[in-house]
């Protein structure tokens, strides 16, 4: 019982201060699946990427891996639960007290003084899952990185196709 309240606050935390979306998240993710027994850089790879491939927020899909991993479905559960109790109650009392500060200095400037720190969330883990990519580093995985970042960014190719696409790649040329 304990555990399950241990991950269940925990999530709560990350579901209550984490700002700027899924990857913005995840480092303050690694830190918690670290406390949680998660602390093989290449189990968080794992991590990541089924969170970003299975339907739904990251934040949501990671929060049920490290709870499964820490004790299957009542984990899950816990930690899930967690995650997403925040931002419901947040999205409650923001759309009830929105058009009141909509005009309001102090909440722009406060959220302007959020969207750094969001970007460099986004760039921390970048960092932490470029680490865990270079510890099983090959040009193949190396190519599939740097075809993203072009197709993605320059090109704006969609998403899944991407995904679809280095999941063939990977299926049939890394072993």
């Amino acid at each position: 019982m304990t555990l399950w309240i241990n991950l269940f606050l925990s999530f709560a935390k990350i579901g209550l201060f984490g700002f700027g979306g899924g990857l913005a998240m995840l480092p303050i993710i690694f830190q918690t699946a670290k406390v949680f027994g998660m602390d093989d850089p290449g189990e968080f790879g794992n991590l990541v990427a089924i969170s970003q491939v299975t339907p739904g927020p990251l934040a949501i899909n990671a929060a049920t891996y490290v709870g499964y991993y820490t004790d299957s479905l009542p984990g899950a559960l816990a930690a899930t639960i967690g995650v997403a109790i925040p931002s419901f109650v947040m999205v409650l009392l923001v759309s009830y007290f929105v058009e009141k500060f909509k005009k309001s200095r102090i909440v722009a400037g406060a959220l302007a003084g959020v969207r750094p720190v969001t970007v460099g969330l986004v760039g921390a883990a970048g960092y932490f899952m470029l680490g865990a990519m270079a510890r099983d580093w090959n040009w193949i995985a190396g190519g599939i990185l740097l075809g993203t970042i072009l197709l993605s960014g320059k090109w704006k190719v969609n998403p899944f196709l991407l995904i679809g696409i280095a999941g063939v790649i990977g299926a049939f040329l890394i072993r």
